[in-house]
């Protein structure tokens, strides 16, 4: 949902930052455009996760314009792991500045050629998520925020769902763990439909606009698939929180173990209720 009227939003403490986090997304947005469905080489990293060397060009470009043009500031991104802060400080201490970076969120859908796929790209102070911006370069979208400003999508205040049934909820959702198809069905039951995209980023920002009612999942997430997204879907007027209600970020969480609902306030509850529902006798 874009604000009728509104424009770019008002200028920040971290403007440099978020103009900053925009440019360069773009910059690796190029990069993955240049490659998509034209890469050499694919690696799996498990069973089911694979990277390219999109990933690590991505990943690489990024890293080193954080370098130039914030040398003090530390960095924890998803293929190279921590690089840690000029002053000694670890990405993941929750003490300083530190750049929070996945430089291919949905690897599978780019390497299938499924055109859903972003960069994400935060600014965590003192642990807390404090600059964020997604885009999507095969639509030419970027989502971002700043702690203390509106989400916006292309320089545009944008808010979420306003919908007042749940019944009209269309969610991305992934469940984990003991009863996960019982109590998927039950959500089910609640909402219009759910959907999954591949990229758990993208899905989290399009909360911010309404494109997803709601973002329901139950682990399997990491600091870079939410740092930015999480921040933007809560500027948008979302409520945030892990998959059992409580503070839904910290940058010492280790890889896959984050689980995240994303809502608006009206309908957080009764999501996180139903998420966690025992199944019912039949």
């Amino acid at each position: 949902m874009t604000v009728a009227g509104a424009d770019r939003a008002a200028a920040s403490e971290l403007e440099g930052e978020l103009a900053f986090g925009l440019e360069l997304a773009r910059r690796a947005g190029a990069v993955l455009m240049d490659r998509y469905e034209r890469l050499e080489q694919i690696d799996y990293k498990s069973a089911r996760d694979v990277v390219t060397e999109a990933d690590h060009l991505s990943e690489a470009l990024i890293v080193e314009a954080i370098h130039a043009r914030f040398p003090a500031d530390a960095i924890l991104a998803e293929e190279t792991g921590e690089h840690r802060a000029v002053a000694g400080e670890a990405p993941t201490s929750g003490r300083g500045r530190v750049w929070i970076v996945d430089p291919l969120d949905g690897t599978v859908n780019y390497a299938n050629g499924i055109p859903v796929f972003c960069v994400s790209i935060a600014l965590v102070i003192d642990g807390v998520p404090a600059v964020g911006v997604i885009l999507d370069p095969t639509r030419d979208e970027s989502f971002a925020a700043g702690r203390d400003g509106p989400a916006t999508l292309n320089g545009r205040a944008i808010l979420t769902s306003d919908k007042d049934k749940l019944s009209d909820f269309v969610i991305s959702m992934s469940l984990a763990g003991r009863s996960a198809t019982s109590r998927g069905r039950n959500v089910r039951k609640q909402i219009r439909i759910s959907r999954s995209m591949g990229s758990a980023a993208l899905a989290l920002a399009y909360v911010a606009n309404g494109r997803f009612d709601a973002f329901v999942q139950q682990g399997g997430l990491s600091a870079w698939d939410i740092a930015a997204a999480g921040l933007i879907a809560e500027r948008g007027g979302a409520r945030v929180t892990s998959i059992t209600g409580g503070p839904w970020f910290d940058v010492a969480s280790k890889t896959r173990s984050i689980g995240i609902l994303a809502a608006p306030p009206l309908h957080h509850g009764t999501l996180l209720e139903l998420v966690h529902e025992r199944p019912r006798p039949a």
